[in-house]
């Protein structure tokens, strides 16, 4: 369940009796619909309890659960950067961590696809169960070798996931399950990651849904160069905005 916290902050005024205060204004101050309020709440996925963080803003068009890369984890400062704008678009953001810290020693963890499409899997069955995510359509937004989990995924899920975006992915490794996505997949790639381009338009013919390849002209396979990121979060916003919707 997730919490909403408020800090007041107390003035120090002499004698007077700051808690008979401070009930006396929370009880006259109006209360906030909780469906307004913005939501931040560290979360443990199970069952292999995975350390995550769920971000809300007022009313939320969606959830999109992000997969990161290897050897990455939830603190991905791209990923990070891309779910701060999605929220300012109105998306809800999961960032977790696919592997515990033991399993991400083996590297071998960190490129065992099927496991981490399990791990996303773990993921999506908690939020569509967590109260406060539960009515929020799913979407994926994943990174390198997350992006082959997100699509493991979202061919198990079908209709259950709305959308996929990957950025600079190896939609490649997902293999079979790629003729089984049925979510809208948008794959997105640096210009000069000529080899990624390559393995993407591979992939891209293998799937049967609704699916693009965008091209960011000058920008590597971490998309670190100048405005490239910027770039990224505008075409999954729109991909998202066009493919992920609430329920009335």
């Amino acid at each position: 369940m997730i919490q909403v916290k408020a800090a007041i902050a107390e003035p120090v005024i002499g004698n007077v009796d700051l808690e008979r205060i401070a009930a006396t204004m929370e009880h006259a101050m109006p209360k906030q619909p909780a469906e307004n309020a913005e939501k931040t709440a560290p979360v443990r996925i199970p069952p292999a309890g995975l350390d995550g963080l769920v971000e809300l803003p007022a009313r939320p068009r969606g959830l999109v659960l992000f997969a990161h890369g290897s050897g990455s984890s939830r603190l991905s400062p791209r990923n990070q950067f891309v779910a701060a704008a999605l929220r300012k678009e109105g998306f809800g953001t999961l960032l977790f961590d696919l592997l515990t810290e033991d399993e991400a020693a083996d590297r071998a963890n960190v490129f065992d696809i099927p496991l981490l499409g399990e791990r996303l899997l773990d993921a999506t069955r908690w939020a569509a169960e967590d109260p406060i995510t539960a009515s929020l359509p799913r979407a994926y937004f994943g990174a390198s070798t997350g992006a082959a989990a997100a699509l493991v995924a979202a061919a198990e899920l079908g209709a259950g996931v709305r959308a996929v975006v990957s950025r600079g992915g190896r939609p490649d490794l997902a293999g079979p399950s790629l003729s089984r996505v049925l979510a809208p997949t948008l794959l997105i790639v640096g210009g000069d990651d000529r080899e990624v381009i390559t393995l993407n338009r591979a992939a891209l013919r293998q799937l049967h849904c609704e699916a693009k390849l965008e091209i960011v002209p000058g920008a590597g396979h971490l998309f670190e160069e100048p405005g490239t990121l910027e770039t990224v979060v505008g075409l999954a916003a729109n991909w998202f905005r066009a493919h992920v919707h609430r329920k009335a």
